[in-house]
């Protein structure tokens, strides 16, 4: 399946999914007064390659945002919330997402299959959510699927600290599963580099201040932690507003 979104990430010369969620995990507020066209508008200016928007209400988001946020935005979104319904995914559609977040750690082996085939005949890239190999082996069309990294634990709500190593950890199996663009996320909202890395690959980024999301018309690559570009794959982050 041609995907837009996988396409953009694959382009980008600032390969970060930037992210736009109304708080934090534990109930803090990311959003300081601006409106989903003030972020759109800034991300867009920064490189933004897509834009992350998270609608579960853990996080303070609803289904309106991603509307929302999709009336401004001129780059394929990724709807985050907790998907488990074939319903959701052409509700996805409808509200202009262009990729769904699945997360393999709540959803059994056929439902995420079943899920990941009727995302697809949508139109939709499944971005798949895994913490372990295990999780990986049941990740099924790999080659269709955006495959993340979460550096947190969702089933503490994201409350813990997050474990970059893990992503690092996890790239030889994500690279031979055969996912197009593998993404390490969360806990990602500074630009310090990671020792022994030299080449930039994709990220999702949890925080929009300026560090993560430098005004310029022409961004170079991001100087922050990252997955990073090999010969056979390139690694993607995730960062949101704050």
């Amino acid at each position: 399946m041609d995907s837009a979104f996988i396409e953009a990430l694959l382009g980008a010369r600032r390969p970060l999914v930037m992210e736009i969620k109304p708080r934090d995990a534990h109930g803090a507020d990311l959003v300081a007064g601006r409106t989903p066209a003030d972020l759109v508008a800034a991300y867009e200016e920064a490189g933004a390659p897509c834009l992350s928007v998270v609608t579960g209400r853990w996080f303070g988001g609803t289904p309106a945002l991603l509307r929302e946020v999709a009336r401004h935005a001129s780059v394929p979104l990724l709807q985050k919330d907790f998907i488990t319904r074939r319903d959701q995914l052409a509700r996805a559609r409808e509200l202009g997402a262009s990729a769904v977040l699945l997360t393999a750690a709540l959803l059994p082996a056929t439902a995420l299959r079943t899920l990941v085939d009727a995302a697809l005949r949508e139109g939709l890239t499944p971005f798949v959510e895994i913490t372990s190999e295990a999780e990986l082996d049941r990740v099924p069309r790999p080659g269709d699927c955006v495959i993340a990294v979460n550096n947190k634990d969702i089933k503490a709500r994201e409350r813990d600290a997050a474990d970059l190593s893990r992503s690092h950890a996890l790239l030889p199996a994500l690279r031979a599963a055969g996912t197009p663009c593998p993404v390490s996320a969360s806990g990602i909202d500074t630009p310090r580099p990671r020792p022994g890395c030299s080449r930039p690959a994709t990220a999702v980024c949890s925080s929009a201040r300026p560090s993560c999301a430098p005004r310029t018309s022409r961004p170079g690559p991001p100087s922050g932690p990252r997955f990073w570009r090999t010969a056979e794959s390139r690694l993607v982050w995730t960062c949101s507003q704050t």
